[in-house]
């Protein structure tokens, strides 16, 4: 009967996790999940995430209860049918156990190399890479205050046949804290240096907030090298910012002043956890760090507005784009969709902030994968 009895196994979440926190379960057992339904969440050092079901079935057993912390594959819980009885999950779940080592996970990690250093001119970045093949590499540009962990769930998903590359820009999380003027075109030169670094002659890009106005000054200095444009919750397309976001999140210090920011990060505020509001303030510390963000706030969102207007540059663009927009992002607003030219194609996603990559990625890894091709 094992045939018919699916385990759930904590999910890896991102490159550097090794085990995580059962915060909450969804569904009790007993319950019907369909497949792709957040039955549990999961708390990492980075972020809470809901995880999906892979299949439809029943929820027989919570092998995990709420609170305890397991590496990654150990066993959560347990989908069968409701012919399965009892007898059978018993047994396999105490084979599973029996069976399980944690270190089952290293042959995947080996296979995921650990973030280099690489030289662009005088700065030093930050830059992970994942996977390999003859496909058009993809490359992703995170926002204001991030870096690369901000693709945690995605970079992976979308390696496919295609070398996979994050980086922190400068003046974030590992790299070089020297951000000149901080405007987004000097951003745009670093990231095609990083390009022309990795020999990558061109690549689908995939920006988010600041890293999408950063991607469109790429795509209108360097056209050739982008071969598709993915811009989410984009810096560039309308005035409006929330400056008290910006603000907060040079300014704050403590955990109590931080949290609150953060929060407005995404729509469900639990997804932001504890360790990741401290891991920033640790990176806030470093020295630079402050400043840098201080010096692109001022170049960038001067008086609590966007100083840039990049909707010519979309406009302009003659390779594929596209628009993705969480609907409740209380950053940016999703109204800076509206009115793009008919050839961008525009998904707003539901019940999603301004990181709809990390609250609804599988849905945003299918909009890119379907957009760039498998």
């Amino acid at each position: 009967m094992a045939d018919t009895i699916t385990p759930l196994t904590m999910p890896k979440f991102g490159l550097a996790m090794t085990e995580g926190k059962i915060a909450s379960w969804n569904v009790q057992p007993g319950d019907t999940v369909d497949t792709g339904e957040e039955i549990v969440d999961i708390e990492t050092t980075k972020i809470t995430n809901g995880y999906e079901s892979p299949i439809a079935g029943i929820l027989r057993r919570q092998v995990a209860p709420e609170g305890e912390t397991l590496p990654v594959g150990a066993l959560i819980g347990v989908l069968a049918d409701k012919e399965t009885n009892d007898t059978d999950i018993d047994a396999f779940i105490a084979k599973f156990q029996s069976e399980f080592s944690s270190g089952a996970e290293e042959e995947e990690k080996d296979t995921e190399s650990e973030p280099t250093i690489v030289e662009v001119g005088p700065l030093k970045l930050r830059v992970q890479t994942i996977g390999h093949g003859e496909e058009t590499p993809i490359l992703f540009i995170h926002g204001f205050g991030g870096d690369l962990t901000n693709w945690m769930l995605n970079q992976s998903s979308l390696a496919n046949n295609r070398r996979s590359i994050s980086f922190d820009l400068p003046g974030h999380g590992g790299s070089t804290k020297d951000v000149g003027d901080g405007k987004t075109s000097n951003f745009a030169t670093t990231t095609s240096g990083l390009l022309d670094a990795l020999n990558i002659e061109k690549a689908h890009i995939v920006g988010h907030s600041l890293g999408g106005a950063i991607a469109l000054r790429l795509a209108e200095a360097h056209p050739q090298k982008v071969a598709s444009l993915t811009l989410i919750a984009p810096v560039g397309l309308e005035k409006e910012i929330d400056k008290s976001f910006i603000d907060g999140f040079v300014t704050a210090d403590r955990r109590k002043t931080l949290e609150p920011v953060l929060q407005k990060l995404v729509a469900d505020k639990a997804l932001i956890s504890r360790n990741m509001v401290e891991g920033i303030i640790r990176f806030k510390r470093l020295d630079g760090a402050t400043k840098s963000l201080q010096t692109i706030a001022e170049a960038c969102f001067p008086d609590g507005q966007q100083v840039e207007d990049l909707r010519g540059i979309l406009a302009g663009f003659n390779g594929p784009a596209q628009v993705i927009w969480g609907a409740d992002d209380e950053i940016l607003s999703a109204d800076g969709a509206k009115n793009l030219p008919d050839k961008v194609k525009v998904t707003i996603v539901a019940g999603t902030g301004h990181m709809p990559q990390l609250e609804k990625a599988s849905e945003v890894n299918a909009l890119i994968t379907n957009f760039i091709g498998k």
